[in-house]
């Protein structure tokens, strides 16, 4: 890829990281709401946690979150506004921010306040970090895998619904980069819109006209689709499914011109094989659907 088309693409990635960072709040208010509705009963007010109120309302204590494995911590923000959502009396003192690797039996934080709300808000708070950390953890790992190449992990657009921006910025905290965030960013033009249109050259060339600036990436799964985007002026071509011999010679046929990412039939184990082809990304549809989640504990003191 050309280094214009590198710039380009890195730019690419820093303005939506910077998106996701501008938009996260609204959505973490959004998300902490609708959990602890569905926790309480359709409301946020915590004296409807029936097994709290069995502690007397004036009682305090102080707890600690630790992990019980080692793996990359994100949702800081997120545990943060359950606790305040939930009345703003507990003080949490943080020991990690998103992005840092922690191990087992590792502190996450110390909190402080109402005992009725530390419990109430406890799994909500440690569900949001379970699956955020899971989700940079996982990252973390096919990032580590790349090492050394030139390759850049992708995620995808098949994320947790209600959870995309969130999800996004935890693959971010693993290392990995972001793909378009939806449909109104970017063109990812599949092979129905390539039949709709009436072929490759015709739905990139109204992709450009209908809006100037925006990515256009062609999804193709042969050699000879990849030479018909690559003269439609794609900035972007997806090797859907190619096998390893087929990415070579893909990379061998762009020039550089464009940039190139595989797609389909990825795993840790076929990631390094893919990278070393020399294509520009890979994506990674397991990194935000196949979460498993950190474990975590929170003890009560």
């Amino acid at each position: 890829m050309s280094e214009q088309a590198n710039a380009s693409r890195v730019h690419d990635s820093q303005t939506r990281l910077a998106y996701l960072k501008e938009h996260l709040h609204d959505d973490i208010v959004r998300c902490v709401t609708d959990t602890l509705k569905e926790d309480l009963g359709g409301s946020v007010d915590a004296t409807h946690d029936i097994t709290a109120s069995l502690i007397p309302a004036s009682t305090h204590s102080t707890a600690t979150i630790i992990t019980r494995e080692h793996g990359v911590f994100c949702g800081r923000a997120f545990a943060d506004e359950v606790f305040r959502q939930l009345g703003g009396e507990v003080s949490i003192t943080w020991k990690v921010d998103d992005g840092d690797k922690v191990e087992p039996n590792q502190v996450l934080c110390e909190l402080s306040g109402p005992a009725r709300a530390l419990l109430t808000g406890e799994r909500n708070a440690m569900n949001f970090i379970q699956t955020l950390s899971g989700c940079a953890t996982e990252t973390a790992r096919y990032v580590e895998k790349l090492a050394g190449t030139k390759t850049r992990l992708l995620d995808t657009r098949k994320t947790i619904p209600g959870l995309r921006n969130a999800l996004k910025y935890a693959v971010t905290c693993g290392g990995g980069f972001n793909h378009r965030i939806g449909v109104y960013d970017a063109y990812l033009i599949k092979e129905n819109h390539i039949i709709a249109c009436g072929g490759i050259q015709g739905a990139v060339t109204t992709a450009k006209a209908l809006n100037p600036g925006k990515p256009v990436e062609v999804e193709t799964e042969s050699l000879e689709e990849l030479q018909q985007a690559i003269d439609a002026g794609a900035d972007i071509v997806m090797l859907d499914n190619f096998t390893t011999d087929m990415m070579r010679e893909a990379v061998a046929l762009n020039q550089g011109r464009v940039a190139l990412e595989v797609s389909g039939n990825v795993t840790l184990d076929t990631l390094r094989e893919f990278a070393e082809t020399g294509v520009d990304y890979i994506s990674v549809g397991a990194l935000t659907k196949h979460i498993r989640a950190m474990d975590l504990s929170m003890r009560l003191k």
